[in-house]
């Protein structure tokens, strides 16, 4: 079957034109689109280094989703020009992949905050994505300024995260130690203040509750109400 890859900044620029025809297998999915991708050589190095959105159809998707003929598929780069990096989606996240979204030669520090489930079965995340990722980004954006930062990323998970997986990782760049271990301190204390995320706690025996927050700017006051739950069915960490 045969899907159209549209292609966007360094990577069109790269490949010298907007979008590709691919060649796949009847059932092929997002990531058997990438692995035959790594093989186009403009391409094959940015597509190992660089985190990239994914969207089909103009919807955001995992690595996992399937294709079909005649499917439309984006290769999304990091925002502002590889600077700052956001991402709010239900795809697993790794250090690595933030790592390498922050590295300069102009950094002589990096500094990684991972946040992981732990004590519990699993966390449940549920966020206003589209608006969590832009306070997010504003969020980087101020900190990069301030901090004097080379480059800083982080993503978030919703949906279920299992017991030692990441549900939010934080990567700084900036020439010294002292700016990026100030800098991610304040992007990650920011990004639990002001992002519209929230976190439920499931318990082995499945138990749950959500976990209090802290108000937003502007919230009008109310009382504070605790409520358990029975949490719905769910894969065990």
């Amino acid at each position: 079957m045969m899907v159209s890859v549209k292609l966007f900044a360094m990577l069109r620029e790269r490949a010298g034109r907007g979008s590709i025809p691919l060649q796949l297998e009847e059932g092929a999915t997002v990531a058997d689109a990438l692995q035959a991708l790594e093989g186009t050589p403009q391409l094959a190095e940015l597509l190992e280094r660089m985190p990239l959105g994914i969207a089909v159809n103009r919807e955001y998707a995992g690595r996992d989703a399937p294709l079909h003929a005649g499917d439309e598929l984006a290769l999304i780069p990091p925002v502002s020009g590889g600077a700052t990096h956001v991402r709010v989606s239900a795809e697993s996240i790794s250090v690595e992949r933030l790592s390498s979204a922050v590295a300069s030669p102009r950094s002589g520090a990096t500094v990684i905050f991972e946040g992981t489930t732990r004590a519990v079965r699993r966390l449940e995340y549920e966020a206003y994505a589209e608006m969590a990722e832009r306070r997010i980004a504003a969020i980087l954006e101020e900190c990069r300024a301030r901090h004097g930062l080379e480059a800083v990323a982080a993503e978030h998970r919703v949906g279920a995260v299992p017991l030692g997986e990441a549900s939010v990782i934080v990567a700084v760049s900036a020439a010294h130690r002292a700016e990026a271990f100030e800098g991610a301190r304040e992007v990650i204390d920011r990004i639990k203040s002001e992002a519209p995320i929230w976190k439920r706690e499931v318990e082995s025996d499945g138990r749950a509750r959500w976990v209090e927050g802290s108000p937003v700017p502007g919230a009008t006051e109310a009382s504070a109400v605790a409520v358990g739950e029975p949490a719905p069915p769910g894969p065990a960490a």
